[in-house]
């Protein structure tokens, strides 16, 4: 008994450090655009477009990154891949909040599309899939998701603070200086985390996956690349996520939403950056359980039926300043199936029948075309919401995202029904 009780506290300590390691690493590429928004765009002196553009920069390298990468998760532990990411990534962090030019800050995009992809998804993953075993994929998935979203929604709700109390009494009266100098506290901020959480993972984490590093050890990378692409579940997981991460990439407005639509504040607006990040925690737990006691597709078919709903409610134009509360039940409705995709989307390997030995390249080979987004949809939706400005391109960039929500409810109903042709 002593023993079981000891492993047990090793695996929810592996599985923590998973959650810690999971979001420190792409709160600066990613979640202060996303918390940030309206302030990002000013403090760099960017339009939507121009941050956009710095997103596909980072979709670019990733995409080269992802292969590889994974192959690199299926032959090393993940502790030091996952430490150095970080520690990395810090460094880039550390040259944003010197606020440098838009070529200086593309660059930096496409650094961090390297060193938060090339040494760290593959791992991430593998190591969660691994912790999850034949019968806790739901949960394992569940808990990550759900973890990084509660913790980029602490991280976030510190930056807020950081940035509410450095920032003078009258918000709308701050300066651009004032406003730089707030930001620049929440990037060193960040920067620092990445640093110790990658500290703690080189520290603290086990290698639990030393035994499948081993036997794939003399495995060819392009064998394993071929083996994959002959899993027919793995074409319809890429159509899959790359329409559930159109999703995840659009809840990167709704700050930007609540400021032009909504017209909030600043500091309001980026409160309700954090609320959808709180929301996270609560959604991917609940669907990591469920889909432990069902079918993780059909949960996925649920879940992008619900962000169809959620996408034709923001399209409709109804959402506008006044309708505080229809603007939050709407918010609620979309990032209800956006994080339960998610959590879903690598949660279902096994019932797509990809060997564990293979995870880590199963996930670099459908992170190609799945995560494709990161490259193309930053800059249509800048060019959209500059072009038409107000609700009008808010209402097109929701409408882009029911066209590809039926494209995943489609997927997921042939993933599916493959998955049933097995049985």
């Amino acid at each position: 008994m002593p023993m079981q009780r000891s492993k047990q506290n090793v695996s929810y300590h592996q599985i923590i450090l998973l959650i810690l390691a999971g979001e420190s690493v792409f709160i600066l590429p990613f979640v202060l655009a996303r918390i940030f928004r309206p302030t990002f765009l000013d403090v760099f002196e960017l339009s939507n477009l121009q941050l956009g553009s710095c997103f596909s920069i980072y979709g670019i390298v990733a995409l080269l990154s992802y292969v590889y990468g994974g192959t690199l998760a299926d032959k090393f532990a993940p502790r030091k891949l996952i430490s150095v990411s970080l520690v990395l990534t810090a460094f880039g962090g550390l040259l944003m909040a010197t606020f440098p030019s838009n070529l200086i800050l593309k660059i930096i995009y496409g650094y961090w599309g390297f060193t938060t992809v090339f040494l760290f998804w593959g791992a991430m993953i593998k190591g969660t899939r691994v912790w999850g075993g034949t019968m806790r994929q739901g949960k394992a998935f569940g808990l990550l998701e759900g973890g990084r979203g509660f913790v980029a929604a602490s991280i976030g709700a510190v930056g807020v603070f950081i940035f509410s109390i450095i920032l003078p009494d009258n918000i709308v009266s701050a300066s651009l200086i004032e406003r730089k100098e707030a930001f620049r506290y929440v990037i060193l901020f960040t920067s620092m985390l990445a640093i110790v959480v990658g500290g703690l993972v080189f520290l603290f984490m086990e290698d639990q996956n030393r035994i499948s590093s081993k036997q794939n050890s003399d495995t060819h990378s392009i064998s394993n690349i071929q083996k994959v692409f002959k899993i027919e579940s793995v074409w319809w997981l890429m159509l899959i996520v790359l329409a559930a991460y159109v999703g995840y990439k659009i809840t990167d407005i709704f700050s930007l939403y609540a400021s032009e639509v909504m017209l909030f504040n600043e500091v309001e607006a980026a409160q309700v950056g954090t609320f959808q990040l709180y929301l996270r925690p609560v959604i991917c737990i609940a669907i990591g359980l469920l889909a432990d006691r069902t079918q993780g597709a059909t949960w996925i078919i649920n879940g992008f039926v619900i962000m169809l709903v959620g996408a034709l409610l923001f399209a409709s134009g109804l959402i506008r300043s006044g309708a505080s509360l229809f603007f939050i039940l709407s918010l609620i409705t979309t990032t209800t199936g956006v994080y339960a995709l998610r959590t879903l989307y690598f949660a279902v390997f096994q019932e797509g029948y990809i060997p564990l030995e293979l995870t880590g390249t199963a996930v670099g080979v459908i992170s190609v075309i799945g995560y494709t987004p990161d490259i193309f949809i930053g800059p249509i939706m800048g060019y959209l919401l500059d072009e038409s400005p107000g609700i009008y391109g808010h209402q097109q960039v929701f409408m882009m995202l029911a066209v590809f929500s039926v494209l995943g409810i489609f997927a997921a109903i042939k993933f599916s029904r493959l998955k049933n042709e097995k049985i």
